[in-house]
């Protein structure tokens, strides 16, 4: 059996987005990603990230992974 290490992927869902480059700086040197979860308010009742535009701002060196919980995913694909 092959294991996968474990990943540290903190989610922008928790942070103080009217600090929000602050606390990405936070957590960069314990992540290996930064998660965004972006929701429709469709295909999950919340609603987060809009869409890309929001995610620009963030500046990091670390990978984004971006968690499409939205009704159309196929069509938000080239969006991110």
């Amino acid at each position: 059996m092959v294991t996968s290490p474990i990943l540290i992927t903190p989610s922008l869902l928790s942070a103080d987005l009217g600090k929000l480059q602050e606390e990405v700086r936070s957590v960069e040197p314990y992540a290996d990603w930064i998660q965004a979860d972006v929701m429709d308010g469709h295909f999950v009742p919340n609603l987060t990230f809009g869409g890309h535009q929001c995610l620009r701002w963030v500046k990091t060196r670390l990978p984004l992974d971006i968690h499409l919980m939205v009704t159309n995913p196929a069509e938000r694909i080239a969006e991110f």
